[in-house]
């Protein structure tokens, strides 16, 4: 499948900043079964530099440096992306057990971005939480083989959670959006995060786009689509990195587009940084994901 994706920010402050540092990932890093072109980044007003790098895990980094007065910002994103087809990843009966898993991940010894071992431990945004770990118990024994275990795992969270938009944000500890049973996407992925790294198993968090689908006879709107979050989890050497989809119960499959993976939200946010001057700030964003045999 392949898609266009457009995805557009505006910062509006309530006062003139004077100047503004930003770190944008936006552009997708590179990852098996995806690939990524004609990316083009505009920004408006036009910065002092602009550099980019790759980051400590499987993320791109762009820099913004602005160093003249401005009150409005505009970000433009845009790139075609495809994503390899085939049959979905379903659980097997042979598939490695939980247990045997996170004996691989300790003896691993892959220091690369992609190495389960980052992954293995608490991060900033995802202490590691009793509570946590006893709800998804059951599901996650040494004995369970690893992909259903994680596929009802997701199945649970979509089932136990409402998705109430508004009602979390970025900066919501894991063990809030937990207790309230309530949230986006990314509170998902970081409870999810939270129940496998409690039982020794590599899981990371993952930022991309999601195809949504208008109600049937509705056309499609542009810039309707939203950035969404998910979980990679490594399910040993043979089955690699598989993909979970907590918010919608799924294993992800082709409408899934990978952009950043890291081991929560903060090493993967969109946009972050600091601004001087200015009194408060409105964030509009709009991302537009049109599969390429509907036009461009």
């Amino acid at each position: 499948m392949i898609y266009h994706i457009r995805h557009q920010t505006i910062v509006h402050y309530d006062a003139p900043v004077q100047l503004a540092r930003f770190n944008l990932r936006l552009r997708p890093a590179p990852w098996p079964g995806q690939w990524t072109s004609d990316y083009h980044l505009a920004v408006d007003p036009a910065p002092a530099s602009i550099e980019s790098r790759p980051g400590a895990w499987p993320v791109n980094v762009a820099r913004i440096e602005i160093d003249s007065p401005l009150q409005e910002i505009r970000i433009d994103s845009s790139f075609r992306a495809g994503v390899q087809g085939g049959p979905p990843i379903e659980p097997q009966e042979d598939d490695p057990t939980i247990g045997a898993v996170a004996e691989a991940a300790l003896a691993a010894r892959d220091m690369g971005p992609a190495g389960p071992a980052h992954y293995l431990y608490a991060s900033p945004r995802v202490p590691l939480a009793a509570e946590i770990g006893a709800w998804a118990g059951d599901l996650l024994a040494p004995g369970r083989p690893i992909v259903g275990g994680a596929l009802e795992l997701a199945q649970r969270i979509k089932s136990a959670f409402a998705y109430v938009s508004g009602a979390t944000d970025a900066a919501t500890p894991v063990a809030e959006a937990f207790a309230a049973r309530h949230g986006v996407c990314q509170d998902f992925a970081h409870v999810m995060v939270a129940a496998l790294r409690w039982f020794g198993l590599p899981a990371a968090y993952v930022s991309g786009y999601l195809r949504t689908d208008p109600p049937p006879g509705m056309a499609r709107l542009v810039g309707a689509d939203a950035m969404h979050a998910w979980v990679m989890l490594w399910c040993g050497p043979t089955r690699g990195w598989i993909g979970f989809d907590p918010t919608n119960g799924v294993i992800t499959g082709d409408g899934h587009l990978f952009v950043a993976m890291g081991r929560d939200y903060a090493d993967v946010a969109p946009m972050d940084g600091l601004f001087v001057g200015g009194s408060g700030q409105n964030v509009q964003v709009m991302v537009d994901v049109m599969p390429e045999e509907e036009g461009v």
